[in-house]
């Protein structure tokens, strides 16, 4: 029986021989259901209409996406250390070429996401790679639309994952909301992996932080403000965002704080 992926967010669900009736992670007022109504596919199909696009973003660090682009449209990013390769956040889709690229790197030691936003096809990937652990937060264990033996949830703070890679839990998005800081990232000057927790903006010297994105619902100050001191301990010059190109190249830590006090400004009504 097919793992049925919903269209619009790209979760990926446990065997059924049809399609659940709604997909719970569009249902949620983070999400939404197309005009059109629920809409499903599966890898099988996935893989006849869409491939695995692949970008150099620097020394260890490679960009994996979707063409043309699918569900939320986020790109996943393989770091590369030398005790093993972590893939941070997922994409649906997973082809046989992209299988052998990866292998070709070295395969996976571990997966790590952000949220529940960006969970899609990551048992499919686990498997692919010797069922490597999928690393998700506790706090939002109630999202996982595929179980399997290979997701292990991890509470508390901060989990180091070995090679100067840490989870950073920073809640707002999601509650279990989490950043990958990777010391080794930017020439040395530390990276922050940061999903959409931390949204790179287009204007890409700013970031912003959002409960919904599509609806387009803020957080609290308090939240922010949680953030803010969950990533303050850790030094870093640049920031990757959720999707192709939404990056901030240096300055980045500068980039948070400034942002994070212009929202602050903003939300309590005192913007210029």
């Amino acid at each position: 029986m097919p793992n049925f992926i919903c269209v619009t967010c790209g979760a990926q669900y446990a065997e059924s021989g049809q399609p659940p009736p709604v997909c719970a992670v569009c249902q949620d007022d983070r999400q939404y259901v197309k005009a059109t109504g629920q809409q499903w596919t599966t890898p099988d199909k996935l893989r006849l209409t869409h491939r695995n696009s692949i970008r150099f973003e620097e020394p260890g660090l490679t960009g994996i996406g979707i063409e043309p682009s699918f569900g939320i449209g986020q790109r996943a990013l393989l770091v590369r250390t030398a005790s093993g390769n972590v893939l941070w956040d997922c994409v649906p889709l997973l082809d046989p070429a992209l299988i052998e690229m990866v292998k070709s790197l070295g395969g996976l030691s571990a997966i790590a996401i952000s949220h529940p936003h960006y969970y899609a096809s990551m048992v499919e990937w686990s498997r692919a790679f010797s069922d490597a652990p999928i690393l998700l937060h506790d706090a939002d264990r109630q999202w996982v639309m595929r179980s399997d033996k290979a997701i292990v949830f991890w509470d508390g703070d901060t989990k180091p994952l070995g090679d100067g890679l840490t989870l950073v839990r920073c809640g707002g998005h999601f509650d279990g909301g989490t950043v990958l800081h990777w010391r080794d990232g930017a020439g040395g000057k530390g990276a922050l992996l940061s999903g959409d927790i931390i949204q790179v903006v287009a204007d890409r010297r700013y970031v912003s932080f959002m409960y919904s994105y599509p609806n387009h619902i803020p957080l609290s100050v308090v939240a922010v403000d949680q953030i803010i001191r969950a990533v303050e301990p850790f030094e870093y010059d640049r920031v990757y965002g959720a999707f192709w190109d939404k990056v901030i190249e240096q300055d980045g830590k500068a980039a948070v704080v400034r942002s994070a006090e212009r929202y602050r400004q903003a939300i309590q009504g005192h913007a210029k």
